[in-house]
C-alpha cells in the first residue's frame, strides 16, 4: 500500500528475517500478492489490514514445490457461473491466521487460481513454531476465479520467483542475526582470561559465517533486482540465491550455537528459533541441490 516495488520489499524481507518476524508478511506479500492483483477489492482489503491471505498449492501426493503444479489434484467446478473447490491442500503457510486463500486448482481446461475463505484449517505441529503450516480441506468450497489457465501459469511463475527471492532475503537476515549474536558472545565470554574470540577455533567459524552471509546478501539482492526488473536471468538468479542463502543461514546458526557453547544448545536461548526458521527456508521449494541442478541445466542444456 506504500507504493513499494519488489526491491523496497526486499529490504523488509531481510529485516523480518533478522527479527524473526512471526506475522504473515511472507504469506501475503511473498506468495499471494501477485494473484490478488487480479481482484482490486480483495487487494484493498489486504492493504487496509482487513484480511490476511495465503497461497495453497502443495498436496500430499504432490506437487510439493511451485515448479510442479501440473500435478495438482484439487478440482474446480463451475455451476451457474459460480465456482466450487474440492481437494486437500497441505503445507499452507500461516493458514491458522489467514482469512482467505489463493488456491491452485485444476479446471477442465487447465490450472486456474481461485480465492476462497479459510474455514476450520488444521494447523500442524512443525519444526518452526514461528511460521505455522497447516492443512486446508476443501469440500465444495465456494470460490471466485482470479486467473484463467492462460494467465495462471504466468502468475504462478512470478510467484515462484518472488517467493524464492523473498526466502533468500529472509535467510540473509537470519544469518546476520546469528553472526551478530556470535560476535557479541565471542567478545564478552572469557576463557583463560581472554575473550574466546581471540582463539582460532572460534574466530574462524565467525569469519566463515561472515563470508557466507555477505555472498548470500549479494546473491539475494541480485535475485530481487532481477525479479523487480523482469530480467531474463531471474530464474537463474533466484535459484543461485536460494541454494546458497538457505544453506548459509543454517550453517550460520549452527556455528553460532557452537560459539555459544552450552548456552547455545538450551531452549532458553533465542538461537534455536532462528535455526528452525533457517531449516524451514532451506527446505522451502526444494533444497539447494535441486536449485543447483536448475542452474546447471540452464548453463549446459
Amino acid at each position: 500500500g506504500a507504493g513499494y516495488g519488489f526491491l523496497e520489499e526486499a529490504v523488509l524481507f531481510e529485516e523480518m528475517g533478522r527479527a524473526l518476524f512471526v506475522g504473515p508478511y511472507f504469506s501475503t506479500v511473498g506468495l499471494a500478492l501477485p494473484a490478488l492483483e487480479r481482484d482490486e477489492s480483495a487487494l484493498q482489503r489486504v492493504v487496509a489490514g482487513e484480511e490476511v491471505p495465503t497461497l495453497a498449492w502443495a498436496e500430499g501426493p504432490g506437487p510439493s514445490t511451485l515448479s510442479e503444479l501440473e500435478a495438482v489434484g484439487t478440482k474446480a467446478e463451475s455451476s451457474n457461473g459460480s465456482w466450487s473447490l474440492t481437494g486437500d491442500k497441505v503445507l499452507v503457510s500461516d493458514v491458522g491466521i489467514a482469512d482467505r486463500a489463493v488456491v491452485v486448482a485444476q479446471r477442465p481446461d487447465g490450472i486456474g487460481l481461485f480465492l476462497t475463505d479459510v474455514d476450520s484449517p488444521e494447523v500442524a505441529s512443525t519444526m518452526d513454531p514461528t511460521r505455522r503450516l497447516g492443512r486446508l480441506k476443501l469440500t465444495g468450497a465456494a470460490a471466485s476465479l482470479l486467473a484463467e489457465p492462460a494467465d495462471a501459469s504466468k502468475i504462478l511463475e512470478r510467484i515462484r520467483l518472488r517467493a524464492l527471492a523473498a526466502a533468500s532475503l529472509e535467510a540473509v537476515g537470519i544469518a546476520q542475526t546469528a553472526l551478530d549474536l556470535a560476535l557479541a558472545h565471542a567478545k564478552e565470554r572469557k576463557q583463560f582470561d581472554k575473550p574466546i574470540g581471540t582463539y582460532q577455533a572460534v574466530s574462524h567459524q565467525i569469519a566463515d559465517t561472515y563470508m557466507a552471509t555477505e555472498l548470500a546478501r549479494s546473491l539475494a539482492y541480485w535475485a530481487a533486482w532481477c525479479v523487480a526488473e523482469g530480467d531474463d536471468r531471474a530464474a537463474v538468479a533466484v535459484a543461485a540465491a536460494k541454494s546458497h542463502a538457505g544453506a548459509a543461514a543454517v550453517a550460520a546458526c549452527e556455528r553460532s550455537i557452537q560459539v555459544h557453547g552450552g548456552i547455545g544448545f538450551t531452549w532458553e536461548h533465542v538461537l534455536h528459533r532462528f535455526y528452525k526458521r533457517a531449516q524451514w527456508i532451506d527446505s522451502f521449494a526444494g533444497y539447494g541441490s535441486a536449485h543447483r541442478s536448475a542452474i546447471a541445466a540452464s548453463l549446459l542444456d
